[in-house]
């Protein structure tokens, strides 16, 4: 679902999702730029050093070395533009936790760093001054020093420890990805949307010529393949603006539901075709939904995909999948979400395709990422049959566990793609 608000899934795996409710789909938000935690998603290899980005929680210990709770050593390091990095005058490899002591008057974001390569081990965002936020990292032997990046000021690299005496060295880590790194990927995906605006463009004017000439049920065979174009254009719709809503948009916050005139686009249509509609009630929602895909496609040429939203997008479209199509909250009748989760997922594939060159160098799970897509999509084909789909509603509880398993274990897996591109300061 093109534009829908991230949020955490709903459902659970193996428990089924509730009916779908089409008059009152969840609402529809602009996108929030959101990465997700590595701490607990991306391991860099074994036996080495593990990149964690901490993105909450608060903790507190005495300085230097420390015994706590979790079992593990505490080293209590300051954060500050005159004293970045203090404290950590013992070091010792494997599994630790860094608890970062914000002393100076301005909140700061702290990457613990390779000096001499720049490659980030651990990252710690918005630390508020005064407080205490922990960073659990395992390390092996190399040179490590905590860069901080104070708010509105210059970044200040601390002084390089050496790590010696584990029994591996310093592994690959994830290497910063600057907005210049994103830019050749950006384009070439604004170029490959570009040439879906016009398939897309074409599809919607059959759909609307089926229903001004009052073959129904053209209309409703010509609706999906339209539908779909549009759903696997799913990393762009932060470029969209007003379009989203008027093309793809539901009755939340609508008032008069179905029946109110702010609901347009393809699920307007759908909602007609499935719920006995009139082909002379429909003209108009129709004729309108394809007067909005073209005058898309026109003014496609003067949009920008944001380059640095490229990772997040591909993990936000499956998020959303799960959210909305996995749930069947955005059916008004035609029963296809499954059909769009599968577009959805076509879509994620093609934008990973453009950041692939950047990602063989910077994630570990490349290659079981591919394994869960491909997984993914083979649970999905198994529910279209000669262009039928199986509705959410009609699937039972073993079918829904398996379509939740693996749209759900994509999703984690697509966190770590948002969280290595995200853009990070460098100076």
């Amino acid at each position: 679902m093109i534009g829908a608000a991230p949020s955490a899934p709903s459902w659970r795996p193996g428990v089924p999702a509730a009916e779908p409710r089409p008059t009152a789909p969840p609402p529809r938000a602009a996108l929030r730029r959101r990465v997700p935690a590595l701490g607990a998603l991306l391991v860099i290899a074994a036996a080495v050093p593990v990149l964690a980005l901490v993105a909450g929680g608060s903790t507190h210990s005495s300085p230097g070395r420390a015994a706590s709770s979790d079992a593990l050593p505490h080293t209590s390091v300051e954060i500050s533009a005159s004293n970045c990095g203090r404290g950590w005058s013992h070091p010792e490899p494997g599994l630790q936790v860094f608890d970062l002591r914000n002393t100076s008057g301005g909140a700061a974001e702290v990457y613990l760093t390779d000096p001499a390569t720049a490659v980030v081990y651990g990252e710690v965002e918005g630390l508020a001054p005064g407080t205490t936020r922990p960073m659990t990292v395992r390390l092996g032997n190399g040179s490590y020093a905590f860069k901080c990046l104070p708010d509105d000021a210059d970044a200040v690299t601390g002084p390089t420890v050496r790590v010696t005496g584990g029994k591996a060295s310093s592994g690959p880590a994830a290497v910063p990805v600057t907005q210049q790194d994103l830019i050749p990927p950006a384009l070439a995906y604004q170029k490959w949307i570009g040439a879906r605006m016009t398939e897309l463009a074409e599809r919607t004017e059959t759909l609307r010529a089926a229903v001004d000439r009052g073959d129904l049920a053209a209309a409703r065979a010509a609706w999906l393949p339209a539908h779909l174009v549009y759903e696997r254009m799913g990393a762009a719709y932060g470029a969209f603006g007003d379009a989203d809503t008027a093309i793809n948009g539901t009755t939340a916050g609508l008032g008069g539901g179905v029946h109110d005139a702010g609901f347009t686009g393809f699920h307007r249509v759908e909602y007609g075709l499935w719920h006995g509609e009139s082909a002379r009630s429909l003209r108009g929602p129709a004729d309108r939904l394809a007067k909005d895909v073209r005058a898309l496609r026109d003014g496609w040429p003067q949009q920008r995909v944001d380059p640095g939203d490229l990772g997040l997008r591909a993990h936000e479209i499956m998020e959303n999948t799960v959210q909305f199509e996995l749930t069947g909250r955005t059916d008004y009748g035609s029963g296809t979400n499954l059909a769009t989760a599968r577009a959805n997922l076509d879509g994620s594939r093609a934008l990973l395709g453009f950041l692939r060159p950047l990602l063989k160098t910077r994630d570990a799970g490349l290659p079981q990422l591919d394994t869960w897509m491909d997984r993914a999509q083979r649970t999905l084909d198994g529910f279209g049959h000669g262009g039928h789909w199986t509705p959410v509603a009609d699937l039972d509880r073993a079918q829904r566990e398996q379509v939740n398993a693996a749209l759900s274990e994509l999703v984690e897996r697509l966190a770590d793609v948002a969280a290595l591109t995200d853009v990070r300061r460098t100076a």
